[in-house]
């Protein structure tokens, strides 16, 4: 048996439960929708089969009266760790519907610390591509039309645009923004390229949303810093909840 199917079989142990067919990877400070998940049953990867140390977990339960599986505490490649693992086991649980969620710093200048992106596209920059020789996905045009009515419903603004994945952990330098607003990026982070390959290369349908909690490097005179981010994701953490819920009831 493959790691991610022993993994997923602990799990349906753990919580008795049928086939969850949506996905969450909560974000940087954006954990605070796992406490919406009403009868959640919380599994860490420690006490997984074959996962690495690490302090994510999988948290089960019904959201918007859905079954569903958060991944609370994400992988990122700067880690040495495989961010495909998380998404493996989702797709054996039986997820078909991935919801994927970052903190990012905006580089188009629209793109203000609070506001939240529809990602549209991206550009993978990590340098370690999940798949060889794959074709990168498209992100699902349905999912994006229920997540933009969602946005409307909830009185939102919602902003789309183009996501630049780097390796990380530090954060760019501002001449790395320059090149990667020529290259047509509109915001950047550590994440959700390799998760979003990954799940569509399983057959899921993928929709990405991230929360802009800062400008790029050299877009502003702050400097930056990870409180920086908590601190925005704090502050619209609510609103992201209610953006998400209201996408899930709409599924």
């Amino acid at each position: 048996m493959s790691t991610e199917a022993a993994a997923a079989a602990a799990l349906r142990t753990c919580w008795n439960a049928t086939s969850p067919s949506i996905g969450i990877v909560l974000g940087s400070g954006l954990s605070g929708l796992a406490s919406h998940i009403e009868y959640a049953k919380r599994v860490p990867f420690s006490e997984l089969p074959g996962l690495p140390a690490h302090p994510g977990a999988f948290v089960y339960g019904l959201l918007c009266s859905r079954e569903v599986v958060a991944v609370a505490g994400r992988i990122h490649l700067y880690e040495d760790l495989d961010p495909a693992i998380p998404i493996e086991i989702l797709a054996a649980l039986g997820v078909r519907v991935l919801i994927l969620t970052n903190a990012a710093g905006g580089i188009r200048s629209d793109l203000t610390p609070g506001t939240f992106m529809l990602i549209t596209d991206h550009l993978d920059l990590t340098g370690r591509p999940p798949l060889v020789g794959q074709a990168s996905p498209r992100y699902d045009a349905q999912l994006a039309t229920r997540m933009r009515e969602a946005a409307t419903v909830s009185r939102m603004t919602l902003a789309e645009g183009v996501y630049a994945a780097m390796l990380g952990p530090s954060y760019e330098t501002a001449a790395e923004i320059r090149m990667l607003a020529t290259l047509g990026a509109d915001a950047v982070g550590m994440s959700t390229v390799p998760e979003a390959i990954v799940a569509a290369s399983l057959g899921m349908r993928v929709v990405a949303v991230s929360c802009i909690t800062n400008h790029a490097a050299g877009m502003s005179p702050e400097t930056l810093s990870h409180s920086e981010v908590l601190d925005v994701t704090s502050r619209v953490g609510p609103r992201f909840e209610r953006l998400i819920r209201r996408f899930v009831d709409r599924l």
